[in-house]
């Protein structure tokens, strides 16, 4: 059964109704300990909103069991208290009609446990009575009193029944199979060790500030970490922001992901926070535009849309961009460092499914484009440039339509949430678990779920009290990580048993044993930089890096004077480039 979650918005003004047919308002339904416990919705505490009927304003609801069915407006509520047997997870569903609006279209309900906030939870109009689950959270044993319809929600909902019943938890047993089929053993290690440990601990993780911030200082948050704890989170998260075709300047990403992967044993996840000029009706490609004039928020010049149209500026730039992303890539994969790549995040916004609330210009044409957009940048890279030290992480977040951002489980290897204090619940150190719940379910329990953004880190004891077992938690760099989290707090987490730190990473982590590499072709081509018996982008992307002078991996520039001038320089790079699309037939030395 698919388990629907939401996030809050604001509520409604009040609307004023008419009760057309009213039965008597019972007293509390007290359930027994013994499980399931099903109710007559009629049969709860019922407040002033929340009437018991046949018919809404003379129209029939047929199907209902009982005598009749509750009418929630959006003041009313419906109470019921139950003996809640050992701790342990349970759920709350219901048998429910969401009746206004056109299909699909949702109705806000909220949920309190013992007064505390469940979550807020958008209901669907389907036409007619559906199962609905408000989701699953963890109780101990006693009395506990549960509300439906508490302040905030918008309402408007009919109510048949309400069963409260224990949690079916999901198993969290991942295969170990990347959806790039052609991975390198070293991603293929990585991953199959991050399978093996979900579900049963949490990995630990620490965003890097990018850009030289902090005064040039890259480990500050590191060793603010290591000084409350004595401990070093186990992943890095870095970000690819200043690799582009505008103002791009080497920040020394690349290396410090080597040396963090390489020399010091980690796990690293990199973001891209890719920028377009925000006057980009006039600017021409290629050229240099300040950091103070691009953006990577939506702005009305670039046409998100026109990223899949092969003939527009927008695919061109786009293009650009990847390669200087891939050139980087490439130098990573020659280095046998593998990357938790999470690029487009956080698409979706504010989810209007059109894309006019996004916060990032690649999400602003809606989830359709954003799907064939990801998939663009997942085919390009892979098929185009043969880049296959990735493992593919898409944010998505737990509105009614959230799943339709989805690119689809052959385009993805993890799903993450950005976790922050009012966005749109103030969290605080709860395990978050209707989330992580949510996430699961999108892929039925076949795709790992990780807190790849986040200020405050939950507290451990309360995922796993929840078995909310996000693969790794990833506070954003400054104040969101040294302000909002507490020091004793992140002490008791970085020294869990559930918790894995740098030092509990294992030692061979990346070492894939007796290994063998595919032989290097005999034949070679003028052009073929890299061995494999064919010119392609990744030749060009070795040379572009050679000529910049960045440190490349079994480069072989026997063939790369592709005109026979003696020299191997930009010219070689131009005629590269005009032959890949081609604009000439064959090199001058040919």
């Amino acid at each position: 059964m698919k388990i629907f979650f939401s996030r809050g918005l604001s509520l409604l003004a009040t609307i004023a109704i008419v009760f057309s047919i009213l039965l008597s308002v019972p007293a509390s339904v007290n359930a027994s300990n013994s499980l399931p416990v099903k109710v007559e919705a009629e049969d709860c505490i019922l407040s002033n909103g929340a009437t018991i009927t046949t018919n809404v304003y003379g129209t029939e609801y047929p199907g209902y069991s009982g005598e009749g069915f509750v009418w929630v407006a959006n003041s009313g509520t419906i109470t019921l208290k139950v003996t809640v047997p050992e701790n342990a997870m349970y759920e709350l569903s219901t048998r429910c009609w969401m009746y206004l609006g056109k299909e699909n279209e949702t109705r806000l309900q909220a949920v309190s446990i013992n007064g505390k906030p469940l979550g807020n939870f958008f209901i669907p109009n389907k036409g007619k009575w559906i199962d609905y689950s408000f989701g699953f959270f963890y109780l101990e044993a006693g009395t506990t009193t549960i509300e439906i319809g508490t302040s905030g929600s918008w309402g408007f909902i009919l109510y048949d029944t309400i069963t409260f019943d224990y949690a079916d938890m999901p198993e969290l047993k991942i295969d170990p199979i990347l959806s790039d089929k052609n991975a390198t053993p070293e991603t293929k290690k990585l991953f199959e060790y991050l399978t093996s440990v979900y579900g049963k601990y949490v990995i630990s993780g620490q965003q890097e500030i990018y850009g030289n911030g902090n005064n040039g200082n890259m480990e500050l948050e590191f060793e603010y970490i290591y000084d409350k704890t004595g401990k070093y989170p186990a992943i890095r998260g870095f970000d690819f922001m200043n690799y582009n075709p505008l103002y791009g300047w080497e920040d020394g990403t690349t290396e410090r992901i080597i040396d963090w992967v390489k020399n010091r044993g980690g796990i690293a996840t990199a973001c891209w926070h890719i920028n377009v000029p925000v006057d980009f009706a006039n600017y021409k490609l290629g050229e240099f535009v300040d950091w103070t004039k691009c953006t990577y928020k939506p702005t009305a010049s670039f046409n998100t849309a026109k990223c899949l149209d092969k003939t527009s500026k927008e695919h061109a730039y786009l293009m650009m961009a990847i390669e200087d992303l891939a050139e980087q890539l490439l130098i990573l994969q020659e280095a046998k460092v593998p990357v938790l790549f999470r690029p487009f995040h956080e698409a979706e916004g504010y989810n209007n499914i059109d894309g006019s609330g996004a916060w990032f210009w690649w999400g602003s044409a809606g989830a359709e484009v954003y799907k064939e957009l990801w998939k663009l940048l997942y085919k390009t890279l892979t098929e185009d440039y043969g880049i296959h030290n990735l493992i593919w992480e898409v944010n998505l977040y737990t509105y009614a339509n959230s799943y339709e951002w989805y690119p689809g489980d052959e385009y993805v290897d993890i799903i993450g949430y950005d976790k922050y204090e009012g966005s749109p619940t103030n969290w605080g150190t709860s395990a978050a678990s209707s989330l992580f719940l949510t996430l699961v379910n999108y892929t039925n329990d076949t795709k790992m779920v990780a807190l790849t953004e986040n200020d405050v880190i939950p507290d451990i004891q309360n995922i796993v009290n929840e078995s909310a077992w996000w693969l790794y938690f990833c506070p954003w760099y400054g104040e969101y990580l040294m302000n909002r989290n507490d020091p004793v707090l992140l002490n008791t987490i970085y020294n869990s048993e559930y918790v894995i730190t740098l030092d509990e990473l294992p030692k061979d982590l990346y070492d894939t044993g007796n290994y063998t590499p595919t032989p290097t072709p005999q034949k070679r081509i003028v052009g073929d930089l890299n061995s494999d018996g064919k010119f392609d982008s990744i030749d060009i992307a070795l040379l572009k890096s050679h000529i910049l002078g960045i440190e490349t991996f079994n480069i072989d520039l026997t063939y790369a004077d592709v005109n026979a001038d003696g020299d191997i320089n930009s010219i070689d790079y131009a005629y590269m480039k005009q032959r890949i699309l081609g604009m000439i037939s064959k090199f001058p030395i040919e």
